[in-house]
């Protein structure tokens, strides 16, 4: 049978509370993000169980409301979560800890990526930013003016992926990228700057600042030993800097 509670936030706690099974409770959204809620928000809480344990709550599992939106797992589980959920662990709240610190610790891991890994995503994301900047700035010369906007928005989201990418952070989603470069900012980058030039890009496509953002990321990528990824672009990484009105050559990028 499913637990016999009212599903609100405040009666999950009471019930975890009583049963030996959870070990974990975590707390993650727009609750776990100081000043983020509205009345709207929901509460978005993942019950870790222990591991071959039992308990009623995994019927739960899933369930969404105005109110509650519950995913209930176990710590193997929980362990291995990553890729687009690793932002939202990463900035969670613990709430219930009875791992002696083991939960929490998990949840601290999903802030921190692995430099090996972190310096071959970041490349991945590098090219594919210079691919979406370069063809913005051929199709605003063209004339294709929709095509050049749409190209510097796709420009903007693996531009960020890859400045967090560098710094071993996962990206934040939109609705938390102010929050969190106002209260941890990207080392090099002045926030203020950097967020009016996005919101400049992603909403008129002009290519004067695609470039002058550029020469920013280009000196931090190359700072990180990323170099090789943009001289791979050959005669026409010049098109992405500022001054060059160059024409791109037919390439097949």
């Amino acid at each position: 049978m499913f637990p016999s509670f009212p599903l609100t936030y405040e009666a999950l706690l009471d019930r975890v509370t009583d049963d030996p099974a959870v070990v974990g409770l975590v707390l993650k959204g727009s609750h776990a993000h100081d000043g983020m809620a509205t009345e709207h928000s929901d509460h978005d809480v993942y019950v870790v169980l222990a591991d071959g344990v039992d308990s009623d709550l995994t019927r739960l599992d899933g369930h969404r409301s105005a109110e509650l939106d519950l995913l209930v797992t176990t710590v193997g589980a929980f362990r291995r979560l990553g890729g687009h959920e690793r932002y939202a662990l990463a900035r969670a709240r613990v709430v219930l800890d009875r791992l002696d610190g083991g939960i929490a610790e998990l949840v601290a891991a999903q802030a921190r990526l692995d430099p090996d890994e972190a310096f071959r995503e970041a490349a991945g994301l590098l090219d594919a930013y210079a691919n979406s900047l370069y063809r913005s700035i051929k199709n605003a010369r063209d004339g294709h003016r929709l095509a050049a906007r749409l190209d510097a928005a796709d420009s903007v989201r693996f531009l960020l992926d890859f400045l967090f990418t560098l710094h071993h952070r996962p990206s934040p989603y939109n609705k938390y990228l102010e929050w969190e470069l106002e209260r941890f900012p990207l080392p090099g980058w002045h926030t203020t700057t950097l967020l009016d030039s996005l919101g400049r890009i992603t909403a008129t496509g002009d290519t004067d600042a695609q470039r002058r953002l550029f020469v920013q990321v280009e000196a931090a990528a190359r700072e990180a030993g990323h170099g090789p990824v943009l001289d791979a672009w050959g005669e026409d990484l010049p098109l992405m800097r500022p001054g060059s009105r160059s024409r791109p050559t037919a390439g097949t990028r």
